[in-house]
């Protein structure tokens, strides 16, 4: 009898070897994060390793808040085995994925100064783009601006790592909005990765462990007796996944540069990537304005974010979610639709539209307010 290997499982099953990597990674992840939650639940019950509600939480009982463990084990896990390729082509990406996750859980059980999660997200986001090289080189015309010289790219990308990591753990403060907000984003990234060639498929695959892993924690962030946050660590793995593949997907629209003169598929393509993610971006940036506005300090934490707006409105935890998740994706399709117009004028129409979506909350509030009257 012929020994079965199981490197050839993809010719005993008819299956093309990349969907046989999706089907794989995205279930994989999924069982691997519905499994090992129930788990640390248990562990954060018996330590007493809980999220204690704040003044600006929008949780009033303890919670266990080390989801960011389980998402981390499943997609480090399949993605490795699934999309190997990134592994081997960004050397330095699973040692940055490496280092979030250890600061974030330091975090979520010992609470560390926000000065040492900073300096842990510069040392992430210089191994990812100077070691992997993974940097945003050009503006594609924005401003008049093309090619970046060397050290301002690093130095811009490294921001920009800093800048969504830290998007994502803020906009983390109800259930599933950040779950809900990370697995819209994935989807947007597939099907552009899908739609430009075989060369992307390892990124489709790494989305699609990160939307199983994400789904089965919604399962429980939703539950009310086994509920778990993804805490630091989760928020900011995710923020950081989500910033690389940000920079990979702009990065396909640059051609080659002939005669020095730059060509683009598509110039909008970075306009694009901010309306994919404007929830965390605008979110972050509006919160900044409110605090400074009110002189107080911008990095001090309030109850200024859209998800707080909503819920004064009287809004559940999943509506509120379900909204912005919903408002996030309507950008997308404006943006989409709207991709080969001018640059500058889509930008102002895409930043106007994330303002008019996070302020819309406090409209609402005062034309009922005004009824009332």
């Amino acid at each position: 009898m012929e020994e079965f290997d199981i490197r050839n499982i993809k010719d005993f099953l008819g299956i093309n070897s990349f969907y046989l990597k999706c089907i794989l990674g995205f279930i994989g992840s999924f069982l691997l994060t519905y499994l090992t939650i129930p788990k640390i639940i248990r562990v954060s019950y018996k330590k007493n390793l809980m999220a204690r509600p704040k003044e600006r939480s929008s949780h009033h009982r303890e919670t266990p808040n080390l989801g960011g463990i389980s998402i981390f084990y499943s997609v480090t896990i399949m993605s490795s085995i699934c999309a190997y390729e990134l592994f081997s082509s960004y050397i330095f990406l699973f040692s940055a994925i490496i280092v979030l996750f250890f600061i974030g859980l330091m975090d979520d059980i010992l609470v560390v100064a926000p000065n040492k999660k900073f300096y842990a997200q510069i040392v992430t986001a210089l191994m990812i783009s100077v070691g992997s090289n993974v940097r945003i080189g050009h503006f594609f015309g924005i401003f008049g601006i093309n090619l970046l010289p060397y050290w301002f790219s690093i130095l811009f990308t490294v921001l920009i790592f800093i800048f969504l990591i830290n998007a994502f753990n803020l906009i983390d403060g109800i259930d599933g909005l950040a779950s809900g907000i990370a697995i819209l984003v994935c989807c947007a990234f597939i099907i552009t990765f899908w739609r430009l060639g075989s060369i992307n498929y390892p990124m489709i695959v790494l989305a699609l462990t990160i939307i199983g892993s994400l789904l089965a924690f919604l399962h429980y962030n939703f539950s009310i007796r086994y509920k778990i946050f993804m805490g630091d660590t989760g928020s900011m793995i995710i923020g950081f996944l989500l910033s690389f593949m940000g920079i990979k997907f702009l990065n396909l629209f640059l051609l080659q540069y002939p005669f020095g003169i730059p060509v683009y598929w598509i110039q909008t393509a970075p306009v694009i990537v901010i309306a994919i993610l404007i929830i965390p971006i605008i979110d972050t940036i509006g919160v900044f304005i409110i605090r400074i506005y009110k002189r107080r300090s911008p990095f001090k934490a309030d109850k200024n974010h859209m998800h707080h707006r909503y819920l004064r409105m009287g809004l559940s935890h999943k509506q509120v979610s379900l909204v912005i998740v919903t408002e996030n994706a309507i950008v997308i399709l404006v943006a989409y639709f709207l991709r080969h117009i001018n640059v500058h004028l889509l930008l102002v129409i895409i930043l106007l539209l994330g303002f008019i979506f996070s302020f819309l909350p406090l409209f609402l509030t005062q034309i009922k307010t005004k009824k009332r009257e």
